[in-house]
C-alpha cells in the first residue's frame, strides 16, 4: 500500500492557512457574470500556455490565445497541443460543474487521451504504457531518472488512487492534492502526455475537494516561470526501485502550495482591473437599482423613474445592461414586469 512520507512543517502549514484565506477572500466578492466568464477564458488559456510549454511546446502565449479563437483546420503538432489540452480543461469544467467527475483511473485515462489524440499511435492513447521509458534532463539530454517497470505501473496508480480516495476526510486536500501530483511524475505511466495528464488530474481533484481551479487561476502558470525548479522539485534522480523508500515529499508540498498561492496574488491584482473595466463598470443609477432591488426585494420601471431623471428608452438600456451582466433578472411580462437580483 502506498504510504508517502512528508511532515507538516510551519512553512507548510503557514501556506496552507494563506490559501485558505485567500478562498475565502475571493469567495466573499461579487462580480458580474460577465468578468467571470472573461476570467475563466483567460484562466483556461494560460493554463494552456503554461502547462504546454513546460514540456517544451514554443507557441508564445500571443499564439496560444489566436489558435483558441480560430480553431484552424490544418495544424502543426505544436497547435494540435494546445488546442487538445484546451478541449480537456472545458470538457472537465463541465463535468465538474454537473458534478460527474471523481478521481479513477479510467478519469486519468480519459484524460491523457485527450491530451495525446493525434500526437500519438492509437495503442499508446488512453493507455497504460506498455514499454520502459527513461526520463532526460532537457538540457544535456543525458538520462537521470528510471520510472518504474510497465508491469507495475497500473497497481502504483490503483494505489495511489486509493490512498487518495481513503483519506478524503483525514488529510488536507491540498496535501492530498500534492502528492497525487508528484506520485503521478514518479510513476510516469504513459509513454507521452505524463506532465499535462498529471496537472489536469491535480485540478479535477482539487476542484473535487472544494477548490476549482478552473474558474479564476492557473497553478501551471508558476511552474512555467521556472521549469527547471519545477522538474527539480517535482520529479526524482536516479533508479525507481531505489528510491521508493527514500523519498519525502515535504518539499515539493511546500513548493506546490507556494505556486497556488502566487497565482491567487496574481489574480487578486487583476479583480480590480477587471471591475472597471468600460464593459463592466456600473453607473450611480445603475447602482441605485442594486440598492432599491436590495432594500424592498424587486424593482419596476415605475420604481425606477421616481429614482433617476432618464428616458424610458433609457431606462430600459439601464435593466438591459444589469441583466447581461448577471445582477438582476427579470420576471413577468408588460404592465407586470419586475426586476429582482440574479440568484448566484
Amino acid at each position: 500500500m502506498f504510504q508517502p512520507k512528508y511532515a507538516i512543517t510551519d512553512r507548510l502549514l503557514s501556506n496552507i492557512k494563506r490559501i485558505n484565506s485567500l478562498v475565502n477572500e475571493l469567495n466573499n466578492r461579487r462580480f458580474p457574470h460577465v468578468v467571470l466568464v472573461e476570467l475563466e477564458k483567460t484562466a483556461r488559456a494560460v493554463s494552456t500556455y503554461a502547462s504546454t510549454s513546460i514540456e517544451g511546446n514554443p507557441l508564445p502565449l500571443t499564439e496560444v490565445k489566436k489558435i483558441l479563437k480560430s480553431k484552424p483546420a490544418h495544424i502543426r503538432d505544436s497547435e494540435k497541443e494546445v488546442l487538445n489540452y484546451n478541449k480537456a480543461l472545458q470538457n472537465l469544467n463541465e463535468k465538474l460543474e454537473k458534478a460527474q467527475v471523481k478521481l479513477s483511473l479510467d478519469l486519468i485515462l480519459k484524460i491523457q487521451k485527450q491530451v495525446s489524440v493525434g500526437l500519438l499511435p492509437k495503442f499508446e492513447s488512453g493507455k497504460l504504457r506498455e514499454k520502459p521509458v527513461f526520463v532526460n534532463d532537457p538540457r544535456s539530454r543525458r538520462v537521470i531518472y528510471l520510472p518504474p517497470d510497465a508491469r507495475d505501473v497500473k497497481k502504483l496508480i490503483e494505489n495511489l488512487i486509493a490512498f487518495v480516495n481513503s483519506n478524503r476526510n483525514k488529510i488536507d486536500p491540498l496535501i492530498l492534492a500534492g502528492i497525487f501530483h508528484k506520485q503521478m511524475v514518479i510513476i510516469h505511466p504513459f509513454m507521452d502526455g505524463n506532465g499535462r495528464s498529471t496537472r489536469l488530474a491535480t485540478k479535477v481533484l482539487l476542484a473535487e475537494m472544494g477548490l476549482n481551479t478552473f474558474n479564476l487561476f492557473s497553478f501551471e502558470n508558476y511552474y512555467n516561470q521556472n521549469v527547471t525548479k519545477y522538474f527539480q522539485t517535482v520529479g526524482e534522480f536516479g533508479n525507481y526501485y531505489e528510491l521508493v523508500d527514500k523519498t519525502d515529499f515535504t518539499s515539493w508540498l511546500e513548493y506546490f502550495t507556494e505556486g497556488i498561492i502566487d497565482e491567487f496574488l496574481r489574480v487578486q491584482k487583476l479583480l480590480p482591473e477587471v471591475e472597471i473595466s468600460p464593459e463592466t463598470q456600473l453607473k450611480p443609477y445603475h447602482i441605485k437599482i442594486l440598492e432599491f432591488v436590495r432594500e424592498k426585494g424587486f424593482v419596476t420601471n415605475r420604481d425606477y423613474a421616481k429614482l433617476v431623471d432618464r428616458a424610458k428608452a433609457t431606462r430600459a438600456l439601464d435593466f438591459k445592461k444589469l441583466i447581461e451582466l448577471a445582477l438582476i433578472e427579470r420576471k413577468a411580462n408588460g404592465k407586470a414586469t419586475y426586476y429582482v437580483l440574479k440568484e448566484k
